[in-house]
């Protein structure tokens, strides 16, 4: 079960970070403001969610890509935190959904954690 849960994980990171490439003007409407070099920030997470979900698939590689990912996903929090505020601003009618993902992370960083301080 562990393992599947794990193949998940990895696709559902590289199929994110294909997403970076298929669709950037959404990954672009959430940059903070204050971030320089929105496009090259968008491609290079997008880039990382692509490598740590393969590095995920290999036993010598899978701590350092859970790690990784831990490490993405606290970088990438404020680009949450801009999406709640640009969907307030908008009253966006998908507010809460924005306001939902922000405790999703932390349960996306336990679920990476336990391929990182375990193994398979």
């Amino acid at each position: 079960m562990k393992k599947g849960f794990l193949y998940l994980m990895s696709a559902l990171y590289m199929l994110a970070g294909l997403n970076h490439f298929w669709h950037p003007a959404m990954y672009l409407s959430i940059m903070p403001h204050w971030l320089p070099a929105h496009e090259l920030l968008v491609n290079l997470s997008g880039l990382a969610e692509l490598v740590l979900g393969s590095l995920l698939l290999l036993p010598p590689t899978r701590r350092m890509a859970a790690m990784g990912i831990i490490t993405l996903l606290v970088v990438i929090f404020p680009a949450n935190i801009q999406m709640v505020i640009n969907y307030y601003d908008a009253h966006d009618p998908h507010l809460w959904i924005a306001i939902v993902r922000l405790p999703v992370q932390i349960m996306l960083i336990w679920w990476a954690w336990t391929y990182a301080a375990h193994e398979l």
